[in-house]
């Protein structure tokens, strides 16, 4: 316990799936976790759960300013930024054929035009609090094809590439803030749930847990088991990392070995 005591966190995306795991498993090891999300309900309901070390905002990743007056917020109110998990995220099922403009657009705005602004502000804030942890919630998508959904697999590829871009500018300036990426496969969250008959020809998705089936994904704690420890200074020493956690599903592709 206590792996991110005295911690300040921003979490997006964090009414339901993998922001609210992040979230919980955040403040049970010490942080204070800002939520934010545009699902007010089940933001504020998920921070009431995890008790006076969270707090819920209703945020819009896809707005500029209204990053910069969150960060500033959580700033002058806790002192300082040490975490951002960029982990809001949507997806829209189509093919390069099928795949709307107005989708694409969409698609691209919520995933990276709001990991882009989270880490513009995150990074001074980090700078001046002495140092923090990026996490950007990646895919397999940005790895492996991925036809049904291209606008998530762009969208997906442009967060690895920011990912690589800010770690490398913070460790040239010498700001001691990290910023790596987090690349799961299929995980047993309400968005996969939402559209898995689309994307994979079935609806019995179930955890792999229960054992292996075509249909079976890894669970929400999986991933914020790593992206804890990325937050952490455990992992002090990674940076601009591409962390895959999918069952090995990219190398039984072919795609990595």
């Amino acid at each position: 316990m206590g792996r991110l005591q005295g911690k300040v966190a921003i979490i997006t995306g964090a009414a339901k799936g993998l922001g609210e795991a992040d979230a919980r498993m955040f403040a049970r090891e010490g942080a204070t976790v800002i939520l934010t999300d545009m699902d007010a309900d089940n933001g504020a309901r998920v921070a009431a759960e995890i008790g006076e070390a969270a707090e819920f905002q209703v945020q819009d990743v896809r707005d500029e300013q209204g990053w910069e007056d969150l960060v500033a917020d959580v700033v002058s109110r806790h002192g300082r930024l040490d975490i951002l998990v960029n982990n809001a995220g949507v997806v829209e099922p189509g093919t390069i054929e099928t795949q709307t403009a107005e989708e694409y657009r969409f698609v691209m705005a919520v995933s990276a035009d709001g990991a882009f602004y989270g880490c513009k502000y995150a990074v001074p804030a980090m700078k001046a609090s002495g140092g923090g942890s990026i996490v950007n919630m990646c895919s397999i998508a940005s790895i492996v094809g991925e036809p049904i959904v291209v606008a998530y697999a762009m969208a997906k590829g442009a967060i690895e590439s920011l990912t690589r871009s800010v770690a490398v500018h913070c460790a040239n300036n010498k700001y001691n803030i990290r910023c790596n990426s987090v690349h799961p496969a299929g995980i047993l969250t309400p968005m996969v749930v939402g559209i898995g008959p689309k994307v994979v020809g079935r609806d019995d998705l179930r955890p792999a847990s229960e054992g292996p089936a075509p249909s079976a994904l890894g669970e929400p704690d999986d991933i914020a088991n790593t992206v804890l420890f990325l937050a952490s200074d455990e992992s002090k020493f990674i940076n601009g990392a591409a962390i895959r956690v999918d069952n090995a599903k990219s190398v039984m592709e072919g795609v990595v070995s």
